[in-house]
């Protein structure tokens, strides 16, 4: 992603590192000297009482003071020096003290010899001056503090800069490689940091992207018990609401066109309803009572004929009880007392599943099944008035069967719908016959029809089902069969 939070994240982080770096080098280079002076100033005032305090005491001749002023001197890397009247050393920290007694001799005396340079005056009262000097001879600065201690006697003391600015320099650099070494691995480890935050996030917006196709089935499996395990947990639980919210509205969206389309239809519906009923019902009403009449007035003694009169007349009464469950069905349905209720399910799933429960019927057919779908595929509709339409599509065309006696079934997706086609070799339905397929009790083959106790309402029942729910549904002439279709909603 070109604005992805773990880049953002990863570089906010690395920058505050970086900043903070060069922050702390800025401060190193400008402020570390001044710091440094400031705290030599307070050693030496510090050294400066502890040798006066000692001469106050008359102390200066003794060991111990000797000790306390090497003491100081190794501490703190001062030089000290104390001379008298005659300029003669009473306590030094150096061997070679001739050069320190003509220094302090010259400030004593305010004289300024050739080697001496800039001075700048940091602290004096009158009892001493504590000042930065340079010294032309070696070129090196020195923070110096000189006067007299309470017994008159003159003192020195000076501390070199030129060691805090080697030891500046040293961690200047020091500083520079290490912040950077800091920063990459700060940063690979930031980057690692943000990928194991982001994940969770990235997981979370595939979700909700699918949401927006409505495709609810992708939940949230982090285990997280932070914010993002929190806002995961409602995405799911929302997922769950958003589905079954969707599946309400597209019922009632049904309900609501079929109200309109049922008001219209009904006294139409009703008169067409008697009208094939009666039709429907004459011939075998007609044959039952013909040979029960045939066996009441003992037409013929003869038991095979009458055992064949009983198989007639149970025949027909079971062919009207069929009829009469399909028209009852149909009635239902075209009345709008059967309610549909739209739910999303796998109708590769429904597919298999009836043709596992039809397989005996299938081998007495001697049908060859051709079904190659394997993954699932979702639609919105009634499950088991969709399992209807596919149940009479192919017990059609189990009874139409020709030629290879092969049966495809085929579920074919495209951008938002579900084709589902069931296709039979045979022989073709004549053009003129096909607008009229869909209407109560039409029947292209008549004999053919009664010979497997057709009715002519399968496709009846299958238009009401499909209309419904307001989708599509077809027949098609092939090259060496017969294709029924319908289509459902995929989103």
């Amino acid at each position: 992603m070109k604005h992805s939070i773990r880049r953002q994240f990863a570089a906010i982080l690395i920058a505050l590192m970086t900043g903070t770096i060069l922050l702390c080098w800025l401060l190193n280079s400008t402020l570390l000297e001044k710091y440094y002076i400031e705290n030599k100033k307070d050693v030496l005032l510090e050294a400066y009482n502890s040798i006066n305090n000692a001469s106050n005491s008359g102390n200066t001749d003794s060991e111990s003071f000797g000790i306390e002023v090497q003491k100081i001197s190794g501490i703190y890397n001062i030089n000290i020096l104390v001379i008298n009247a005659d300029s003669q050393p009473v306590t030094s920290s150096v061997h070679d003290y001739e050069v320190l007694i003509k220094t302090l001799l010259d400030y004593v005396f305010a004289i300024r010899g050739d080697e001496q340079g800039e001075t700048v005056v940091l602290e004096q009262t009158n009892q001493y001056t504590i000042q930065n000097s340079f010294d032309r001879r070696t070129n090196i600065n020195y923070i110096e503090m000189w006067g007299f201690l309470d017994n008159g006697n003159p003192f020195i003391m000076r501390t070199a800069l030129e060691g805090i600015r080697d030891s500046a320099k040293i961690a200047n650099r020091f500083l520079a490689y290490s912040g950077i070494f800091a920063a990459v691995l700060s940063g690979l480890i930031m980057w690692f940091i943000a990928r194991k935050i982001t994940n969770p996030i990235m997981q979370l917006a595939e979700i909700s992207a699918k949401m927006t196709e409505l495709d609810f089935e992708a939940r949230y499996t982090g285990k997280e018990q932070n914010e993002i395990g929190i806002l995961g947990s409602h995405m799911n639980e929302m997922s769950d609401k958003l589905e079954k919210t969707i599946s309400e509205l597209k019922t009632a969206n049904n309900e609501l066109l079929n109200d309109i389309e049922k008001k219209e239809e009904m006294d139409v519906m009703r008169r067409d309803f008697l009208s094939n009923v009666s039709h429907e019902l004459k011939t075998p009403i007609a044959l039952v009572m013909g040979y029960a009449e045939g066996l009441k007035m003992n037409v013929n003694d003869n038991p095979e004929d009458r055992e064949f009169y009983c198989d007639v007349i149970m025949d027909e009464a079971h062919k009207m009880d069929v009829l009469v469950k399909k028209l009852l069905t149909l009635n239902q349905l075209e009345f709008g007392n059967d309610v549909v209720a739209m739910e999303r399910f796998d109708v590769v799933e429904m597919i298999r599943n009836y043709l596992s429960s039809t397989t005996i019927l299938i081998e007495n057919s001697n049908a060859v099944i051709e079904f190659e779908q394997e993954e699932p595929v979702f639609v919105w509709g009634d499950e088991f008035k969709v399992e209807e339409v596919f149940m009479n599509y192919f017990t059609n065309a189990l009874n139409h069967l020709g030629n290879e006696r092969k049966i495809t079934i085929k579920v074919v997706e495209t951008e938002d719908k579900v084709k589902i086609s069931v296709r039979n070799t045979g022989e073709l339905i004549p053009e003129e016959s096909i607008p009229c397929l869909w209407d109560k009790f039409y029947k292209v083959d008549k004999a053919r029809t009664r010979e497997y106790g057709g009715s002519g309402v399968g496709l009846s029942i299958v238009k009401a089902i499909m209309e419904s729910m307001n989708q599509p549904y077809g027949v098609n002439n092939c090259d060496d069969g017969v294709e029924f279709w319908f289509e459902l909603e995929s989103k």
